[in-house]
């Protein structure tokens, strides 16, 4: 990826959290280890017929389950996946264990699940980058995130917030575009790193309005928003969850989100589709997955058990604390969000001259 600066991260996540670029070397080679040891042990075998495949799904299920995140706990996913298991740990009487495989941009946990029985047994929670944008950013990974899992649910969706330091002299996205364009190049915008939604938040915004503004890319959140309310840069793009507070003290003001449809946990703020770009979403979304060839019969017990959970009034509140929006979509619905997000991102990393490294 040809942008300079200060590397980031997908999630909001302290300055040590995984870099969103290329893995580093020592990365590729865990990743290689994957694919000529463990991914062995864990190679397909044939599959069983369907009679045996519906014998295991009226047993299931029988042991503990393995939820795999792949961020380091106390980030989005670790938010999203933890109620979800104990949720159903409690409706099946069998242990729901939420297992933290961070590192190689989201890659190595992944990896982990595409490689594992296609038994039910072991299921990812990715956020949106590892299942799509990756596509784009990296030219080799170890698993094809469309060929090699099994979508099962869409869990929910937290769209990046547009938001302006006070001493800018904008208070809508109409505003910020007509100074841009009175100013080229003078304006610049930070976000939690290079190749994240907010990232591509930003360039979408430079091709759909026409505009110039020069991206600094922050190693996370908390650096991105020092500076930010700090002044030392004028605008950034950042989650909802860590720039409420600060829109709230007056410290920051939020110009727009952009997703496609207002923020539960900021309803009065309009989206950039409103603002003059409709069809404009970016979002960072988390989803549920198997392994590829799992059995129907137990993809679908998951599935209708997992759905249930995520509309509860309970898991709802719980994750509009932490500005996430629930879905529950069908596997069908999940397969097209991950085909139209990769061929999105590619036209705006074109646009935006990024290339994949």
């Amino acid at each position: 990826m040809t942008t300079s600066g200060k590397r980031g991260h997908g999630e909001e996540r302290s300055d040590d959290a995984i870099s969103r670029r290329s893995p580093p070397r020592s990365t590729v080679t865990t990743i290689r280890r994957w694919l000529c040891v463990g991914g062995l042990a864990a190679a397909s075998s044939f599959a069983p017929p369907a009679s045996a495949q519906a014998t295991a799904a009226q047993g299931y299920p029988s042991k503990a389950i393995r939820l795999v995140i792949t961020y380091p706990a106390g980030g989005g996913s670790d938010f999203t996946a933890r109620p979800l298991a104990q949720k159903l740990s409690e409706s099946w009487g069998q242990p729901v264990v939420v297992e933290s495989r961070p590192g190689g941009s989201a890659m190595i946990g992944t990896d982990f699940v595409v490689r594992s029985a296609p038994d039910g047994y072991t299921l990812l929670l990715s956020a949106s980058s590892e299942v799509s944008m990756n596509v784009v950013l990296f030219r080799q990974m170890p698993y094809d995130p469309v060929r090699d899992l099994q979508p099962l649910t869409l869990v929910g969706r937290t769209p990046p917030v547009l938001l302006a330091h006070p001493s800018l002299p904008v208070r809508s996205v109409k505003e910020l575009v007509a100074l841009a364009r009175a100013k080229p190049g003078a304006l610049n915008y930070a976000s939690i790193g290079a190749g994240t939604p907010q990232h591509f938040a930003g360039e979408l915004l430079k091709t759909t309005f026409g505009i110039e503004m020069t991206h600094v890319p922050y190693k996370g959140a908390a650096p991105a928003l020092i500076d930010l309310i700090g002044g030392h840069v004028p605008l950034g793009l950042t989650a909802p969850t860590t720039a409420i507070p600060h829109v709230k003290a007056g410290r920051l003001r939020a110009l727009a989100v952009t997703s496609a449809q207002r923020s539960g946990a900021m309803p009065e703020v309009p989206t950039v589709a409103e603002s003059g770009a409709p069809g404009f979403d970016i979002v960072q979304w988390y989803a549920i997955w198997l392994p590829a060839k799992t059995p129907a019969e137990i993809a679908g017990k998951l599935h209708t058990e997992i759905v249930r959970i995520i509309h509860t009034p309970e898991y709802r509140k719980r994750q509009l604390e932490v500005a996430t929006d629930v879905v529950g979509s069908t596997p069908e619905a999940l397969a097209a969000l991950q085909k139209s997000d990769i061929a999105k991102y590619r036209r705006i990393a074109a646009a935006a001259g990024i290339a994949p490294e």
